[in-house]
This record gives structure tokens, C-alpha cells and sequence, in this order.
């Protein structure tokens, strides 16, 4: 099996790239929402650790975007309690695909938290920086500070592409963005 990591910054583009591979995609994003909306473990830690800002199952995003934003201690309290079950979604992943030709890792952290393996295949969607602003802003509940922390939990964006085989440039155009990923996915398995 091919592994393949899709990485770059928030707003980029990584998970409209991710899909548009054709096979089975990893989204640690939508793993995360699904926690909060369905994981009452999940919830019952967070209201432990949290007790003034999660009051109520599911958990309310208002309710940790607060906790967020009044404390960086907080993001960390959430991290360590949601990152293990990601992690554990992930290889659970891994296991039912094992038997495809390729798969599609789309985790923001994949680097920062040692999730790739050496042979990962791993490629950088780049996107211009303004337009990357305009969309994230267009997000409902889009708050700067979010952003900006989330951010400082990255690698510097260089750094991840520098560690990248291939680049993707995501003019947000699909039909450029299609033929890019399929001509990494022919280079891909020419070199498998």
C-alpha cells in the first residue's frame, strides 16, 4: 500500500486535494467533529479538564473556540485528550484500507506529531497567501485568534515543504488542481 500525506497550511486546500485522489482519504478533521459530536468519553474527559467552558454533550464548538481563545494551556488540555483518539481512528484506518493500492493521510499535525513513516509519500498543497485569508474568513465561526493558534502548533511552512517529494499549487481552479494531482499520482506509481 502507498501511503500518501497531504500537508501545507490552514486553508490551503489539503483536503479538496486530498479527495480528488480517487481513493480512500483519512480526514483528521472531520475525525475531530465526529469525536465532538458523537465520543461521550471524548466529552467526559473535557469536561473534567475543563469544567467551565463544556457544559453539555455534544460537545458546542462556541464552548471550546472560548476555551481556546482565553488560554493557550487550554488548547493544550484539548490536544492531549483528542490527538490519542485520532492517532487510534488513524491506524484503525490504516487496517481496513490495508488491502488498497493507495491511501490518503489529510492531518494537519501529521509532522508535527510524528505520524508519518519514512516511505510516506508526502505532498505540500501551496496556495497564495491572500487568497488563502479570503477563504478562511468566508468560514462560518471564523475567528482570527483560532487561526493564529492553530498556527503556532505547526511547523514553520518552509520547513514542511522542504520535507515534501512533491508540490501541489492550489490555485483553487479544479481543473488545474485535477491535473496536477493526477500527474503526481502518475509519478507516484512510475517510482512504486
Amino acid at each position: 500500500m502507498i501511503r500518501i500525506a497531504v500537508i501545507g497550511g490552514i486553508g490551503a486546500g489539503k483536503s479538496h486535494v486530498a479527495r480528488l485522489f480517487d481513493c480512500p482519504v483519512f480526514n483528521a478533521d472531520n475525525e475531530v467533529a465526529i469525536l465532538y459530536r458523537k465520543s461521550k468519553k471524548c466529552f467526559g474527559q473535557l469536561k473534567k479538564k475543563l469544567p467551565e467552558y463544556i457544559t453539555s454533550f455534544p460537545v458546542d464548538k462556541k464552548e471550546l473556540t472560548k476555551a481556546i481563545i482565553d488560554s493557550d494551556h487550554n488548547l493544550k488540555k484539548i490536544i492531549t485528550i483528542i490527538h490519542p483518539e485520532i492517532r487510534l481512528k488513524m491506524f484503525k484506518f490504516i487496517q481496513k484500507n490495508r488491502n488498497q493500492k493507495m491511501i490518503i493521510l489529510d492531518i494537519p499535525l501529521l509532522l508535527e506529531k510524528k505520524l508519518n513513516r519514512k516511505n510516506d509519500i508526502l505532498i505540500f498543497v501551496s496556495a497564495a497567501k491572500n487568497e488563502i485569508n479570503r477563504r478562511l474568513k468566508k468560514r462560518t465561526n471564523f475567528k482570527h485568534e483560532i487561526v493564529a493558534k492553530f498556527r503556532k502548533l505547526q511547523l514553520p511552512l518552509e520547513t514542511k515543504k522542504k520535507k515534501c517529494n512533491y508540490v501541489i499549487k492550489n490555485n483553487f481552479n479544479n481543473n488545474f488542481v485535477k491535473k496536477s494531482v493526477k500527474n503526481v499520482v502518475k509519478k507516484i506509481l512510475l517510482n512504486a
